[in-house]
């Protein structure tokens, strides 16, 4: 089994983001979400961007966010991928796809076997679709911490690359990914000593229990 690519998302400091690049780690995901507590404004984020430019992916997070907000972000921080995590549409996702020349990953929270297969609807919509726990009403979207069951997504073959997200953390993630086959892996608050606050340490062990499994 090939290893598993691996974001880090909620990346909020210069030296969180060295580490998921000392670590190894594909991606870094930015948060572009006021009510999170790993949201960065856009200046903060054009300079996270600048110290990550060519070295790693910069994927930015966003819940059912306006062009403006999009824009402002895509061009502070050089991403090279939108993540919506809200209830952005098809429709709307491929129109973010067209306005902005970037690979588009869409969110989906999964209790049942019928979010599972609500993903077929952003096919050729979304270059990726990136399998997530369903949180309680009225808190986040995600970075909660929560898990769903995976067997729900083990060896899915959808119309479109996929990843899983939801309550991975180092100890879990190589089950995880033997489990389900997943070709991406997502991580937030398992990678935290507090919400937000990301953990060095954590983050090596959880890519190095991800580039371990074979």
């Amino acid at each position: 089994m090939a290893s598993a690519a691996i974001k880090i998302c909620g990346i909020s400091t210069p030296a969180t983001l060295d580490a998921a690049m000392r670590a190894r780690a594909d991606h870094v995901g930015f948060v572009f979400f006021a009510r999170s507590p790993r949201s960065v404004a856009p200046a903060d984020a054009a300079l996270l961007g600048a110290r990550a430019e060519g070295r790693i992916g910069k994927v930015g997070l966003f819940v059912d966010a306006d062009d403006a907000l999009l824009g402002e972000a895509v061009d502070a921080a050089g991403l090279t991928a939108l993540q919506l995590h809200g209830s952005e549409s098809p429709q709307r996702a491929a129109q973010l796809r067209a306005r902005f020349g970037l690979p588009v990953w869409k969110a989906l929270s999964v209790t049942t076997a019928e979010d599972v297969a609500r993903a077929a609807c952003y096919a050729g919509a979304v270059d990726l679709v990136l399998f997530d726990a369903k949180t309680p009403a009225g808190t986040l979207p995600g970075g909660m911490g929560l898990s769903f069951d995976w067997s729900l997504v083990a060896g899915w073959k959808g119309p479109l690359a996929w990843g899983l997200a939801g309550g991975l953390t180092p100890t879990n993630v190589a089950e995880a990914i033997r489990l389900t086959g997943t070709p991406l892996v997502d991580t937030s608050s398992g990678v935290e000593s507090a919400p937000g606050v990301k953990d060095e340490q954590l983050i090596a062990a959880f890519c190095s229990a991800v580039h371990a499994v074979r």
